[in-house]
């Protein structure tokens, strides 16, 4: 080996550490984050709770405004001493770390159009819901609606696999089917019933996002999707990579690949309506599939463009929401444009093609 060749190689292994130290630094700080507003919206449930724990929670959900308080003064603004506004952050940082992590998969099996399809479902059962609360005489809250919005979308989801395993259409075919239908069944059912619904429900709302709106009860069930979809991707890891590079080969090893194919796509519908409160139907998409398509462009193997696509998002999403936040605009919008330059930069950048990512 020559002496040029032996100091590329030093200098080639100094830059690796030196870049997984960054990873992991920035993972660290995202996990630190991420637990602090899983707390924040548990102390803002459990201070509706009367006795001890009642108070000791609104203790603490003091301390986090206190906190926003002095952010805003760091920062020279008046939004984050509003617990409304700390709200809508602990979502946008928990959504901003589970619509990556599904989405990476999503992309490396080529099922970008996935989440938008879900997304139409969502909408689909949005209306659905409207429709039952109006006719019944129901509140039809708008965390009701996004439960039911949760349903529809899994039951869509198991139908969209069966689709696409018991037919001889092209692999996008079903996705396309399953998008326009949902989204046409949703549009239907609120021009039907427009006249007959007896609650006030912004329908708008659903399709491009109101965090204004983001509800103690929506937060909560985005914070406990994102532990359990969080912990299903670590126990289920290697099995998930197996079926994502080789499905072919994980059916010879007996894998239960249409179990972990529905598992990954119910996965997917779940993320898909927690952050449909911030994002809405039409952008929703963008935060799987973007981040993830960045990363793909940087990383050297599926473990670090994973790692990249929570980090690229959840700097999407903070930097999103605050443009947003300060500025009176929609957060959607902000959020995926911010996601799309960092993706622009990571093609800039890029030396490789995604083709030669290491699946290790």
């Amino acid at each position: 080996m020559s002496l040029d060749t032996a100091e590329s190689t030093v200098d080639g292994q100094g830059s690796g550490r030196a870049r997984r130290t960054v990873e992991l630094a920035g993972l660290g700080l995202t996990g630190i984050l991420a637990a602090l507003m899983l707390g924040f919206s548990l102390v803002d449930w459990l201070r509706f709770v009367a006795g001890p724990t009642g108070s000791i929670a609104a203790g603490i959900f003091d301390q986090y405004v206190a906190v926003g308080g002095v952010l805003d003064t760091l920062l020279g603004t008046r939004v984050f001493e509003s617990p409304g506004t700390i709200r809508i952050v602990a979502t946008g940082v928990l959504i901003g770390i589970v619509g990556p992590l599904v989405g990476t998969f999503l992309v490396h099996r080529q099922m970008a159009l996935i989440g938008e399809t879900l997304a139409h479902t969502a909408f689909a059962g949005v209306a659905v819901g409207v429709v039952v609360a109006g006719l019944t005489g129901m509140a039809g809250t708008r965390d009701q609606l996004i439960f039911v919005a949760f349903i529809v979308s899994a039951i869509a989801a198991l139908g969209l696999q069966w689709l696409t395993e018991y037919t001889d259409s092209y692999g996008d075919v079903p996705i396309a089917i399953v998008l326009t239908g949902s989204f046409a069944v949703g549009t239907l059912l609120i021009s039907m019933f427009r006249d007959r619904l007896a609650i006030g429900i912004d329908i708008e709302g659903f399709l491009f996002g109101q965090i204004a709106i983001v509800t103690v009860e929506g937060t909560r069930m985005v914070a406990v999707l994102t532990v359990a979809v969080v912990a299903l991707v670590i126990l289920n890891y290697k099995q998930f990579l197996f079926i994502t590079f080789d499905e072919q080969a994980a059916r010879v090893a007996r894998l239960n690949v249409r179990g972990y194919n529905s598992l990954l796509i119910v996965m997917t519908a779940v993320v898909v309506v927690g952050a449909m409160q911030i994002l809405g139907v039409i952008l929703v998409a963008g935060l799987l599939v973007i981040p993830a398509a960045a990363a793909s462009q940087l990383g050297k193997s599926f473990r670090e463009t994973l790692y990249l696509s929570v980090l690229f998002g959840q700097v999407s999403v903070l930097t999103g929401l605050f443009i947003a936040l300060v500025a009176s605009l929609p957060a959607g919008g902000s959020i995926i444009i911010v996601a799309i330059l960092f993706y622009i930069a990571a093609v800039l950048v890029s030396d490789r093609s995604v083709g030669q990512l290491s699946i290790h």
